[in-house]
Order: C-alpha cells, then structure tokens, then sequence
C-alpha cells in the first residue's frame, strides 16, 4: 500500500510540474517610425527560451513587431514585479 501511495504522489509531482505556468519577458520592435516595447508573455509547452523565441517570433509578427530578444523564462511568481514595466503589453501576446 504504501509502494502504491509514493507512486501515485510521485505522478501527481510530476504531472503538476509538467503543467506548471511559463511566461517569457522580451523586447519587440517596429519599424518605420522605430518604436520599442517590452512584454511579457505566457508561453505554452516546454518552458525554455528557445521555445518562447519560436512562439512570440509569430505572435508579434502578426501585429507588425519583430522579435528582438527573450530576456527570461520564469513561472508565475515572476509576473507582479514584470506588471508595470511591460504595461499595454503584459500579456498581450
């Protein structure tokens, strides 16, 4: 029984983990006038910077901005001390 209880603990752990919320800081820019912004965004799927580039690249490039750089990857914990700074584009995309 007890074999059977860490099993199952050990599942859920790892299920939630797996689910665990993943956002990205970046900057974006336009062109023509130059205009800047930062943002942040949450990203779906394996939580890594690559993975973000890959998604916020088409998101942005929908509405006209290009991908700069991914400053980060964090988990929700990050995301009040991010609110303010990324402002209109806390997220956005």
């Amino acid at each position: 029984m007890k074999q059977i209880s860490f099993s199952v603990l050990a599942l859920v752990a790892t299920t939630a983990t797996a689910q665990a919320a993943c956002f990205a800081d970046y900057k974006a820019k336009q062109d023509d006038p130059l205009r800047l912004h930062y943002g942040v965004a949450e990203i779906r799927g394996d939580c890594t910077v690559s993975n973000a580039q890959a998604q916020l690249s088409g998101r942005l490039d929908r509405d006209g901005w290009e991908l700069l750089n991914v400053l980060g990857i964090f988990d929700d914990a990050g995301l009040a001390e991010r609110r303010t700074a990324a402002g209109e584009y806390y997220l956005r995309y």
